[in-house]
């Protein structure tokens, strides 16, 4: 498994939006990938996208681009549930101060995503992990900031997708959203510094509170811009998380209140 996963992240073709000529030198090769599973309501997706926007056109962003070894990073965009939403995509850009940080945000899809019930963290650290494959873009470390609100629960196991992305050099960052906890998974920040982060450096970083979404997500950028760690997580006595416990739960049972289903 861990093989096919190896395999199947480094196999994407080039970007069409990338800036022509040899490749160009960066801090950091930022992917965002974002949850827009059916588990996360309209107020939490419009949150979680202004949050994005907001911290991107913060004048401390501005500054911590700037305040690199090359004063610029590069930045692309994507959201997923069970499966990648192509058209939420913002192709590669190189930001390197408030205007094209501000160009960047704009680009950011403000519709409705179609959006289906599953949640494939795998799914999603695969394709970021291709992303950076013949980007004409070289930078000094290599980050996916993924966020989401529960754990993966289709595809293959999201630790082997998140070792196959750290052999290749990858950092990869988490952003549990704790606002409406699952009724079947708790513990969901520690689920991701566990199962889903990984890499020298890698952090996790909880949003426990609406009044802390786009603080958090300001900070989050400003940390992998500079190459910083947040705090860890405090470490329990406690059993390891299990890792498959998304797949092993009956994720898509009818909840007995709503008749609906968990994303």
């Amino acid at each position: 498994m861990l093989e096919a996963i190896l395999a199947c992240v480094g196999c994407a073709l080039g970007d069409p939006s990338l800036p022509a000529g040899g490749p160009v030198a960066v801090d950091v090769e930022l992917v965002l990938a974002v949850d827009v599973s059916r588990s996360m309501d309209e107020s939490e997706l419009a949150l979680q996208r202004a949050g994005y926007v907001a911290a991107l056109t913060d004048p401390v962003f501005a500054e911590a681009v700037r305040s690199g070894v090359h004063g610029r990073i590069a930045l692309t965009y994507f959201e997923w549930s069970d499966t990648i939403h192509e058209a939420s995509r913002v192709g590669w850009q190189i930001v390197d101060g408030p205007e094209s940080a501000a160009a960047f945000a704009a680009a950011i899809p403000t519709t409705e995503p179609g959006r289906t019930l599953g949640t494939s963290i795998s799914a999603a650290l695969a394709h970021a992990a291709t992303l950076f494959d013949h980007n004409g873009i070289d930078g000094d470390r290599l980050v996916v900031d993924v966020s989401g609100d529960g754990p993966n629960n289709k595809g293959a196991p999201v630790d082997l997708a998140r070792d196959a992305a750290v052999a290749r050099g990858i950092v990869v960052n988490g952003l549990p959203i704790l606002l409406s906890p699952s009724r079947t998974f708790r513990e969901l920040d520690r689920y991701y510094a566990e199962c889903v982060t990984g890499g020298p450096g890698a952090f996790v970083l909880p949003v426990n509170g609406i009044a802390e979404f786009a603080t958090a997500i300001r900070r989050k950028l400003i940390l992998e811009v500079s190459g910083l760690s947040a705090l860890p997580l405090p470490v329990a006595l406690r059993r390891p998380i299990d890792c498959l416990k998304g797949e092993r739960d009956d994720r898509f049972a009818p909840d007995p209140e709503t008749g609906g289903t968990e994303g």
